[in-house]
């Protein structure tokens, strides 16, 4: 029987994607509709503030992704106000996972309030996709379990960054300068994120608010081997 997963705040199905790899069902929840969600049969559109503990408790593990924005750099870069404008959803989704009692990962950004997060990196991940070593993804995840921490492995390449709206798939954007060593300025487009990314259904924009699969299998399987 397999093991019943939960993918709240699920977007377009990046985490949802690598918890399926891993061997677990999965059901997505998000309060936007989410058309290129991947599992259809799965998909519930909710808001995550409106369920309660009881109805966690019908899967075996949670997986959250709450909003970002008010921890990204971007955001801060534009001043307290613009942070101001976005809410601190951690609290209350740590408070929701621990009250239904199930295992879990919360997920987010550096800077974010997690609570003895893990740090994973694309470059960890990187012979699991074209590019891999050149993903430069910094996520935090806070789980009821112990995971092992592991290391950075960047290569010196041109870095592929996952940022901005990305609405056009055929536009070229410019690499972060002096990140990596790589030398100078180099171009990626939005098949060569979805390509470093490991996720080939989401336009530009959902890229960008979407979680890695390669780091979300890891930790399920993380999760598998203790239980």
């Amino acid at each position: 029987m397999k093991i019943r997963a939960l993918d709240l705040f699920s977007g377009a199905g990046g985490a949802s994607s690598g918890l399926v790899a891993a061997g677990m069902e999965v059901t997505g929840v998000d309060y936007l509709p989410q058309p290129h969600y991947p599992y259809r049969l799965h998909f519930l559109q909710r808001d995550v503030g409106d369920l309660s503990p009881d109805f966690l408790r019908k899967f075996d593990f949670i997986w959250a992704s709450p909003p970002c924005q008010r921890f990204s750099v971007a955001t801060k870069c534009l001043g307290k106000a613009a942070v101001d404008k976005h809410p601190d959803w951690i609290p209350f989704t740590r408070q929701l996972l621990k009250e239904s009692g199930k295992p879990y990962c919360i997920e987010n950004v550096p800077g974010a309030p997690l609570i003895e997060p893990t740090m994973l990196c694309g470059s960890m991940f990187g012979n699991q996709t074209k590019y891999g070593n050149q993903l430069r993804r910094h996520r935090l995840f806070e789980t009821s379990f112990p995971l092992p921490q592991m290391e950075c492995k960047h290569n010196g390449g041109s870095p592929i960054g996952v940022y901005g709206g990305g609405q056009h798939p055929g536009r070229r954007f410019p690499a972060t300068i002096g990140v990596g060593g790589g030398g100078g300025l180099s171009y990626f487009t939005t098949q060569d994120r979805r390509d470093a990314m490991g996720i080939q259904w989401m336009t530009g924009k959902e890229l960008t608010q979407a979680v890695p699969p390669s780091y979300s299998q890891w930790i399920a399987q993380q999760f598998l081997e203790i239980i």
